[in-house]
């Protein structure tokens, strides 16, 4: 424990950050006291302004500093498709392949039980709402292989299917238990092209 009490706030909000642990963060936060006075004011200036700007997308969820992220308002991309992930970073991911031209849902995590989520926590009334108004063709579930995924996967594909709507799944060139935003351009692509109805 620092008998520097600033330093120690700093620490412990380096620590809140998911995979940060007290040696890391204590890195993280003798490496800002390094810092300039200018550089230390950019670094605080560039977390303020990400958090006033970057907001959800009004369709997908998606982060964006428009009410419509860039993907929902190309009129290129296929509308008629759309992939179902957890989280924003996902999207990342899947956009670095290049090989989809769909367009994306976020929604916002997994069923899991045993921390208190259930699918009315999620952004699964939305994604209903999409699919009714929107001519959608396909639904590629590109949800985690974890326990939790494969149960978030399952729920959505039981909506969707007496809907008459095709239903895939990543195939799994993803390894289980691997998250979206560690895999490489190959593996994701990988498991886009061999997707498997479910």
């Amino acid at each position: 424990m620092s008998n520097l009490p600033s330093l120690e706030l700093l620490i412990e909000q380096f620590r809140r950050l998911p995979s940060v642990g007290r040696k890391s963060a204590e890195r993280m936060a003798y490496s800002i006291l390094d810092y300039s006075e200018e550089e230390a004011m950019l670094f605080a200036n560039a977390i303020t302004e990400a958090k006033q700007n970057i907001k959800r997308c009004k369709v997908c969820h998606n982060f964006s500093e428009d009410e419509i992220c860039p993907v929902c308002a190309d009129e290129e991309r296929n509308r008629s498709v759309i992939c179902v992930v957890e989280d924003a970073r996902d999207i990342i991911s899947l956009e670095k392949v290049k090989s989809f031209n769909g367009v994306y849902h976020v929604i916002g995590g997994t069923i899991s039980p045993m921390n208190g989520v259930t699918p009315d926590d999620l952004n699964i009334k939305s994604l209903m709402h999409r699919i009714h108004n929107e001519g959608t063709e396909e639904i590629i579930i590109a949800t985690n292989p974890t326990v939790e995924g494969e149960t978030t996967a399952l729920y959505i594909s039981r909506l969707i299917k007496p809907l008459g709507i095709k239903v895939s799944r990543l195939a799994y060139g993803m390894p289980v238990g691997g998250e979206l935003d560690h895999a490489d351009e190959v593996t994701l692509m990988r498991a886009l092209e061999g997707r498997n109805e479910l």
